[in-house]
């Protein structure tokens, strides 16, 4: 998946917005729901991706790293909410408000996608899951607060970089040369 496909992603996203803000009832606009609904899909999707550039790279350990990663990400999120029992924001005397469990979920796999194939696809998924945040705070019944988000998102990333490392494709190499008559055989392993 190349980064300008994301992009291309976001730029669909806001021109529905633009194309989608008129007044429906109950006082919100179209583009709210549109905002809420894209946190719902993102909030899967990358994971998922992150997933899938796993696979495609044959990158097995990175799989795995996932795996870990995201299952942290989400006990500690559910954890939290049940020990907290913070109130939400709309008012639905409902007490699973801290931390927001859509934030978590996409700046894990947004973070994942950073910390494990690098800045270039890692910027387009922040930019996705900064979306989910929006989101959650913006959306028409305002599920959440900024600290209920900010949390998410450090929960996600954290543990993300506690059990991944970099993408290294390739952990040996082996050399040979040749200089007038002396012969040399080299052996790399990374780490």
């Amino acid at each position: 998946m190349e980064k300008w496909s994301i992009i291309f992603v976001c730029a669909c996203f806001f021109i529905t917005i633009a194309c989608c803000s008129q007044d429906t009832e109950g006082g919100h606009e179209k583009w709210e729901y549109v905002l809420e609904d894209t946190g719902d899909v993102l909030q899967l999707a990358l994971p998922l991706t992150a997933g899938l550039m796993t696979l495609i790279n044959r990158d097995y350990k990175g799989t795995k790293k996932l795996a870990f990663s995201y299952g942290t990400t989400m006990a500690l999120t559910y954890s939290l909410k049940h020990f907290t029992k913070k109130e939400r924001p709309e008012g639905r005397k409902l007490y699973d408000s801290f931390p927001s469990g859509h934030t978590s979920s996409a700046f894990s796999g947004a973070s994942f996608i950073q910390r494990r194939y690098g800045w270039s696809y890692g910027v387009p998924a922040y930019l996705l899951a900064s979306i989910v945040a929006v989101s959650r705070t913006e959306a028409p019944d305002g599920y959440h607060d900024f600290w209920d988000v900010f949390a998410g998102a450090a929960i996600g990333i954290g543990s993300t970089y506690i059990f991944t490392k970099p993408y290294q494709k390739e952990q040996m190499s082996f050399g040979f040369s040749t200089y007038q008559n002396t012969y040399s055989l080299s052996f790399l392993y990374k780490f």
